[in-house]
């Protein structure tokens, strides 16, 4: 084993083993480095803040390109530390307002961007011609059939499994709510297949972390 590894390695190579140490149970030095890494998260998001969006966005285009009405944006920063007074926290709200509708705009138009191409492309032709296929393609048309039925048959399953308004009483609707439910099994078991996978690629990053890295070893 060598011992002249930079400092900033054995940082890490100590800091990933008394995280591990939770594998055991919860203890003192565990805490101490979630603590110590939960810091200097905040102060790197503090600075990334800085770096490349108020600096870029807000300190060089008002200072640098005479954009001044920005100036009003740190009144409106300002507000939000209001909050921490008794008497003017009101004036909090008004920010909180106006950030939270923002946000709302925002995250309704990434929903709508991300879902209705999703619908736009569920409505799928349950026979398909030949000059329906690109060119170069390897799917034939009669596969490409198969799949689309196939694929408009899960979804109306699963839209069943939902349709709450009336008590499921026929033997068809109730195998296709069934069918619907399993269907969601599958998928959701795929999600958790790739989640564990993304722990595991994590993990074998650390594992080689401290037998590469720190070790020598490999």
């Amino acid at each position: 084993m060598e011992w002249s590894h930079p400092i900033g390695v054995w940082i890490g190579a100590i800091g990933t083993l008394a995280l591990f140490s939770l594998i055991y149970r919860e203890n003192r030095l565990y805490r101490l480095f979630e603590h110590l890494f939960i810091g200097l998260a905040a102060g790197y998001t503090i600075k990334a803040v800085w770096t490349e969006t108020l600096k870029p966005q807000w300190w060089i285009p008002m200072t640098q390109e005479g954009r001044w009405p920005w100036v009003f944006a740190l009144a409106g920063g300002a507000l939000f530390y209001t909050i921490f007074t008794k008497k003017y926290n009101w004036m909090s709200r008004i920010s909180i307002g106006v950030l939270l509708g923002f946000a709302a705009g925002q995250s309704f138009q990434a929903t709508a961007n991300v879902y209705i191409p999703q619908i736009r492309g569920s409505f799928k032709p349950l026979w398909v011609k030949p000059d329906m296929i690109p060119a170069g393609s390897m799917v034939t048309p009669l596969g490409q059939t198969l799949s689309n039925i196939l694929f408009v048959l899960i979804i109306v399953s699963v839209m069943t499994y939902f349709f709450f308004s009336f008590e499921q009483r026929n033997k068809a609707l109730v195998t296709t709510a069934r069918t619907g439910r399993l269907m969601l099994m599958f998928a959701f078991g795929a999600i958790f297949g790739s989640t564990v996978m993304a722990r595991m690629a994590l993990l074998i990053d650390r594992v080689w972390f401290l037998m590469n890295r720190w070790l020598g070893i490999g």
